[in-house]
């Protein structure tokens, strides 16, 4: 079996479409899925070579994605340019079209394309950054990815959770690693009534100067707050490296947990709530003579 090299060739420059003076033929049709596949691959290639190269100068995780975004728009860009090109399409035809997606953009898609533009902001600005530990609301957790529409953060209790761009410019995010993970610990013990002051906050900076991620600088202070209803009341205020709540609570608990071995070695109670119950004789008295 032969093939006709000429029948094959005049085949695939039969025009199937036209429009004005230009036509597209079907060797044109059957040559873009070529140019598709090849250059999509070819954007893929770039685009993992170029995000190996952040990695290894140890760039950080949110410029690496940045990067990548932009990577993947620029070479998709090429490639529908270099498509409309091989299919001889003049621009002025998608003039029309264009204008209507605008309309129906303008109309339809203004919360779509104000999460689009908040990602960018957040991506290019960086307030908030992939690693980062934010609390929302009454949400915490840590950003995992930055993405065209929102943002995924994985919380605390492990669940992920999905917040629009837009929230995040919008309203209030406390970021706990934005500049340093640098965190106070807060803890507080009340001791009974009688015990010496000057010696449990001595124990109290014991507790505290004896946990590996207590920082000497600032120093760690322990105040004497008030005189409760029940106990004496003390605060321990120190500052440790911290990535994520659940670090603060460890070490709050194994301060306390300390303490409480301190106080007790020492003979100090820790407080508990009480009440003092007085009955009136007299009351009693004239009961008893009534009877």
């Amino acid at each position: 079996m032969t093939i006709d090299l000429t029948s094959l060739t005049g085949l695939l420059r039969t025009p199937l479409l036209s429009y004005g003076d230009d036509h597209i033929t079907a060797g044109q049709l059957l040559l873009v899925p070529t140019v598709l596949l090849v250059g999509w691959l070819v954007v893929r290639l770039v685009v993992r070579f170029t995000v190996r190269r952040l990695e290894a100068k140890q760039t950080s995780p949110d410029v690496v994605h940045l990067v990548r975004r932009i990577v993947y728009i620029v070479g998709l860009a090429m490639l529908a340019l270099t498509t409309i090109d091989l299919l001889n399409l003049p621009l002025t035809a998608f003039a029309f079209v264009s204008g209507a997606v605008a309309i129906g953009v303008g109309f339809g898609a203004q919360n779509i394309i104000n999460n689009f533009i908040s990602g960018w902001i957040l991506m290019w600005e960086r307030p908030i950054r992939i690693g980062d530990f934010l609390e929302i609301g009454d949400a915490k957790g840590t950003v995992e990815s930055i993405n065209t529409r929102s943002t995924r953060i994985r919380r605390v209790d492990g669940v992920h959770m999905l917040i629009p761009n837009s929230a995040l410019l919008e309203n209030t995010v406390v970021n706990w690693t934005l500049v340093d993970r640098l965190a106070r610990c807060t803890v507080r013990v009340g001791v009974a009534y009688g015990s010496a002051p000057r010696q449990v906050q001595e124990l109290f900076l014991q507790a505290v100067r004896e946990q590996p991620e207590t920082l000497e600088e600032p120093k760690p202070a322990v105040i004497f707050e008030d005189f409760g209803d029940n106990a004496l009341i003390f605060d321990a205020y120190f500052w440790v490296m911290a990535t994520v709540d659940r670090d603060l609570r460890v070490i709050r608990s194994n301060t306390r947990f300390r303490l409480e071995e301190l106080l007790t070695e020492h003979g100090i109670t820790i407080a508990f709530p009480q009440r003092d119950v007085h009955l009136d004789g007299s009351l009693t008295i004239a009961k008893a003579q009534d009877d």
